[in-house]
């Protein structure tokens, strides 16, 4: 994982902080060679020691859930995917706005704007 090219660069990061520590390396020494803050390698290096190889991954991140379910996603896309003339909608291609209002009179989600479309 240090060292493999498809692993994602923090946790290659991650991964070298504990190989560092292996090596019985002082946290302020890893830091200055990794470039991270002290408290970071402190943390990665306490995860790993209590959890093993889970302890540095990514943790779930707090934030807004999704206000979409997966079928609805899919819905919207396969109606963008579509042209204009066979929905019975007097366009020669969409824009934005449109398909999310097409997807409100449809009633696939009851608001939708015209960011989550282009998104």
């Amino acid at each position: 994982m240090a060292y493999g090219h498809k692993t994602p660069s923090p946790a290659r990061m991650r991964v070298h902080v504990v190989l560092h520590a292996a090596r019985d390396r002082s946290n302020a020494g890893v830091a200055r060679e990794t470039g991270l803050h002290l408290d970071t390698v402190g943390t990665w290096r306490r995860r790993f020691a209590e959890q093993g190889m889970p302890g540095p991954a990514d943790r779930k991140r707090s934030g807004r859930p999704p206000s979409f379910t997966a079928l609805q996603t899919a819905q919207v896309k396969a109606l963008a995917c579509q042209l204009p003339a066979e929905t019975g909608t007097p366009l020669s291609r969409w824009s934005c706005p449109e398909p999310a209002r097409e997807a409100m009179e449809r009633g696939i989600a009851p608001a939708v704007s015209a960011s989550p479309v282009r998104r």
